[in-house]
């Protein structure tokens, strides 16, 4: 139960919501050393490489939409590297109708790629796209140096940012969906066949053919899928209990959602002081946090934080974190909190929608939050209160607006079903507790006999109260 009430979040004095941040200052106590990857030297000999990240380029080809839209989407891609740890040295953006199919950007802008890579000493490449196998082979072929794209750079984000059992099992399976589509080799390593005198010295049982080490990576991925995918499902059913018991007692249930850093998690924390990790950068929080909360009337409701969007959520993070999303489908009130600051909130807007429409949430309820007015633009914020007016507009940071969210929060909530009108005894004060705690009260009045009440409540307890009703 939170003992911060909508007053004290309007409080600009109020500075300690965010809570103590140990994860925060866990995370930061470990920082990447800029120049000290040794990683170029024998990029054509090692078959597995680690996303690195330390000087890079990035590589954006412009299909759609207008300039501005381009160079947000390019800004976007500057902000995923430096959260990833790498440093951003230039950046080529291409007008194409389409990707090309052999190099991605054209074999013209492969050559001035690579001028660029060599003049910056960059050791990295970033696409902001998902390319083809093919696409990726061919590009390292002719830049010389690692190339990655978008998927595999915000797979990166995630892995490291994944802290819960779940989180990081979620993150591996949609590592290795990705990459059993995308294994090749370098120099030919993963051609090697093990049989014959290559089986060294396996014995009766290991010579013959045998199978190419691709054929045994993608076997190994296979299985270790399988055994994520049952790890997975096992935990499913520990967060199913746990919604179960919320829905047993008809809990209202409100999710938290939007793009990732539009500030979910320093909202939860006004709104519930969860203490939940809080960090500029993008996905910062991946594991889904849920507090109790209590409305100005009694009620008790939940809050969820769950992971943040982007543009073109890579389809294989969405499968894999397709549990934790439920959160968002199993609400009866979504919370679409919006980066009033950032340079393109509508692009926000219509980015979350798209992937709540993908997961089966998109008829759930939905209040716009409007958040960091702190540090929006006036025009932008104006725009905004017109194209939105049911929008509620806060800063989590300073407080300002969180009383009138915290009110339009409780005037959505999903109202008790059954009105009853009963007497109910002075011995039964529990279920006068469970009307404050569940239900709705009307009128209330101590009798002689008992305690006379009018009230809205849920079905289950209309039924105790039942032998009371008059």
């Amino acid at each position: 139960m939170t003992d911060l009430s909508y007053d004290d979040a309007d409080d600009p004095e109020s500075t300690d919501f965010d809570g103590d941040q140990l994860d925060l200052a866990e995370r930061l106590s470990l920082r990447r050393v800029a120049g000290m990857s040794t990683q170029l030297a024998d990029i054509t000999e090692v078959e597995y490489r680690d996303l690195q990240l330390e000087r890079v380029v990035l590589a954006s080809v412009w299909t759609s939409g207008t300039q501005r839209d381009a160079e947000n989407a390019l800004a976007e891609l500057k902000l995923l590297a430096e959260t990833a740890g790498s440093e951003v040295l230039e950046a080529l953006v291409q007008r194409r109708s389409h990707p090309d199919p052999a190099t991605f950007i054209g074999r013209g802008k492969v050559d001035e790629l690579r001028e660029v890579v060599i003049a910056t000493g960059a050791d990295t490449v970033i696409c902001d796209g998902e390319l083809e196998p093919a696409q990726l082979r061919n590009l390292e072929d002719r830049v010389k140096v690692k190339v990655i794209d978008r998927t595999a750079l915000i797979l990166d984000i995630f892995a490291q940012h994944a802290k819960s059992a779940e989180g990081k099992a979620q993150v591996e399976l949609a590592q290795l969906q990705y990459l059993r589509q995308r294994l090749r080799g370098w120099g030919g390593n993963l051609s090697r066949q093990a049989g014959g005198r290559a089986a060294g010295g396996a014995g009766i049982g290991g010579r013959g053919p045998g199978e190419t080490k691709i054929e045994t990576d993608r076997r190994r991925i296979r299985t270790r899928i399988s055994v994520l995918r049952k790890r997975l499902r096992e935990m499913d059913e520990v967060r199913a209990t746990k919604r179960q018991e919320r829905q047993r007692n008809e809990i209202p249930s409100v999710a938290i959602v939007g793009y990732t850093n539009a500030g979910k998690s320093s909202l939860l924390n006004r709104l519930t002081g969860a203490g939940v990790l809080v960090e500029d950068a993008l996905f910062a929080t991946l594991d889904p946090t849920t507090r109790r909360s209590e409305s100005a009337d009694g009620r008790i409701y939940t809050l969820t934080d769950t992971v943040g969007f982007v543009r073109h959520l890579p389809h294989d993070l969405v499968e894999a974190f397709r549990s934790t999303l439920e959160e968002s489908v199993l609400a009866d009130l979504l919370l679409h909190v919006v980066d009033g600051s950032d340079p393109d909130p509508e692009g926000q807007i219509k980015a979350v929608r798209t992937v709540l429409a993908e997961i089966g949430a998109g008829n759930i309820a939905e209040q716009l939050v409007i958040n960091k007015t702190d540090a929006a633009d006036p025009t932008t914020l104006a725009g905004l209160r017109t194209r939105y007016p049911d929008a509620v507009f806060v800063s989590a940071r300073t407080g300002d607006g969180m009383a009138q969210l915290g009110r339009r929060v409780e005037e959505r909530l999903p109202r008790p079903a059954v009105e009853i009108t009963a007497l109910v005894p002075y011995a039964r004060g529990d279920l006068i507790d469970k009307i404050h705690t569940s239900g709705e009260i009307v009128t209330l009045e101590h009798t002689a006999e008992g305690t006379a009440v009018t009230a809205r409540v849920n079905r289950g307890l209309a039924g105790e109260l039942a032998p009371f009703v008059r």
